[in-house]
């Protein structure tokens, strides 16, 4: 993988950076650590090493931040984004500082690091699926992330080269099946919404049916979720509605799988979203090892 053009790290504040590592240190180590008296505050060097073959390295921001805010410095071998392997182990960077400290913040960085790659390597293998098929579209994440850690995943999946889908229910509003039944129809939910949000945020609808995707867009939601459609109704339903409103964002959402994913790739669909991307994604390993002072 191409490392991206831009430095997705400046998109995360600097005091964000600073208070998850924070949160982190602390919840791991919430009082004593009697450790840090067997091996003191000498200097030392560890040596960060990837496991996994073809893995994409992602959250390099978050895990220096954890030395920092420990008084240590991470010298970076590979930029984020990078592809790492084929060995079996690849050097990716090198930790220093006192080896207490360094142990500190040994595990909350790793944990950052092998969930963010994780989730990159798995975005990564579902752009270059899509890709090599040529289709227009967009893939997409979703909500379905680990709570406290949504930040990090999300931003996997910039790193990973796929789109992030709404950050939070403030960043657009999407209305569900329960939202629809709660307000007394899919027309009503809309202009409600609209109201709040107004002509600077989109309203995207789930729908199960086409007549539903139909009244949504008649609404004047931008895009509607056809929501655990088959693929083959999937593109029956997307082609109709393109042809009637022509503007209409189109998303295909519900049970995709990277097995199944481009059997819903077509013209007429412009977002495909996996909560895979999070949920059940495989991490990548990481390990730190301390290296033995020299004898002389």
């Amino acid at each position: 993988m191409t490392p991206p053009k831009v430095e997705l790290a400046h998109a995360i504040p600097p005091h964000t950076l600073s208070r998850l590592a924070r949160e982190w240190l602390a919840e791991d180590t919430p009082s004593f650590d009697p450790a840090g008296v067997c091996v003191g505050s000498q200097e030392v060097e560890a040596r960060l090493l990837c496991k996994s073959q073809h893995s994409v390295l992602a959250g390099s921001p978050f895990f220096s931040a954890v030395f920092t805010e420990l008084g240590c410095t991470v010298e970076w071998l590979y930029k984020e984004g990078a592809e790492l392997g084929p060995e079996d182990v690849t050097h990716t960077a090198v930790v220093r500082g006192p080896a207490r400290c360094l142990l500190l913040g040994e595990r909350p960085a790793l944990n950052t690091l092998a969930r963010a790659s994780g989730i990159a390597t798995r975005c990564f293998q579902l752009q270059h699926m899509v890709t090599m098929a040529n289709w227009h579209g967009t893939v997409a994440g979703t909500r379905k992330t680990t709570p406290g850690f949504r930040l990090v995943e999300k931003y996997a999946m910039l790193v990973g080269g796929v789109t992030m889908h709404r950050q939070d229910l403030s960043g657009m509003v999407m209305l569900k099946d329960n939202h629809v039944w709660a307000s007394g129809s899919i027309t009503k939910a809309v202009k409600a919404a609209r109201l709040v949000c107004g002509f600077t945020s989109k309203i995207e609808v789930e729908c199960g049916s086409r007549e539903d995707a139909r009244e949504a867009a008649r609404a004047g939601a931008d895009i509607v979720m056809l929501d655990n459609f088959e693929p083959q109704k999937l593109h029956a339903a997307a082609l109709t509605l393109k042809e009637e409103f022509p503007t209409l964002l189109i998303e295909a959402s519900g049970g995709v799988t990277p097995e199944g994913l481009l059997h819903y790739l077509s013209p007429h669909v412009d977002i495909v979203s996996l909560g895979c991307i999070t949920q059940g994604c495989p991490i990548v390993d990481f390990s730190l090892k301390v290296q033995k002072p020299v004898a002389f």
